[in-house]
């Protein structure tokens, strides 16, 4: 007869664990770093990323290095014994501080280091600077919520991260990069889509702006997606996307066609690759 008065408290437990779960998550998110990825080719040997905490609280950080893989659906996956096709960045950096404790509106630098070039083939390296929220002091991350009668606690720990790709260039860079498997088609929602294939080869990654233009048969053009800072890393040579267009009530979509271009985001005026697909 007890079962019912039960649940409740269990779901009454967790349902005040999980709001305070969502407060702290926000409360540690308030984390700004830039430039949001790092290059190091040519004669460059360190790099100063800047911190901002723009939230109201005291929040704290722990710096390291992590090393992930790009699915071809663009999602990563954290590797923990990286392979021979994934070269990691790590062991030619240092970087300092390797913890931040940063107040409301407070910045402070990180200085990120290139070393042991000597020891390095040619080719690209790549890592990604983790950055970890650490739990307040005053009260913990999922601090437990607990009911002494019935000895019943619900215990949940977010941790807030946040990365950025670190990546060395060694050698004479080679890249070509083209646009296949074009589709055109509506969702559900009846809101236009366009999938693509980018294909890459050579030895680093690209890293540009996907522009989709819709041109009439009269020629008239019309801007329906723009998608900025997409990558495509090393060692995949394929990255596909679905992408949701403008749902231009006043475009004829069973006429004319789409414009592609893949720009490079450091050069505007570098085509990395483009392609059109006719609609009908």
């Amino acid at each position: 007869m007890k079962t019912k008065p039960f649940l409740q408290k269990i779901l009454l437990i967790a349902f005040i664990t999980f709001a305070f779960f969502l407060e702290q998550v926000s409360a540690q998110g308030n984390l700004l770093v830039t430039p949001k990825r790092v290059v190091f080719e040519g004669n460059k040997r360190s790099e100063e990323l800047n911190l901002a905490n723009t939230g109201t609280d005291t929040a704290s950080y722990v710096i390291s290095f992590i090393q992930i893989r790009m699915k071809e659906d663009g999602t990563f996956e954290q590797v923990s014994q990286p392979d021979s096709t994934l070269q990691t960045a790590s062991n030619y950096l240092r970087f300092f501080p390797r913890s931040v404790t940063l107040a409301p509106n407070e910045a402070q630098s990180v200085k990120v280091q290139l070393i042991k070039t000597n020891e390095m083939q040619d080719g690209e390296y790549r890592s990604h600077m983790y950055f970890r929220g650490i739990p307040n002091n005053n009260r913990a991350l999922g601090e437990e919520a607990q009911q002494k009668e019935d000895g019943i606690s619900v215990k949940i720990t977010p941790i807030f991260g946040l990365t950025l790709p670190v990546i060395i260039r060694r050698g004479i860079p080679d890249l070509k990069i083209n646009i296949s498997d074009l589709s055109f088609a509506f969702n559900e929602e009846q809101e236009p889509i366009l999938r693509l294939r980018l294909n890459r080869k050579g030895n680093i990654s690209s890293y540009g702006d996907i522009n989709i233009n819709y041109k009439s048969n009269s020629g008239a053009i019309t801007r329906v997606g723009l998608l900025k800072g997409l990558a495509v890393y090393t060692p995949n040579s394929a990255r596909n996307l679905i992408l949701k267009l403008d749902n231009n009530k006043t475009l004829d979509w069973k006429s004319g066609s789409l414009e592609i271009t893949y720009t490079d985001q450091a050069n505007q005026s570098l085509v990395l690759a483009e392609s059109s697909l006719k609609l009908n």
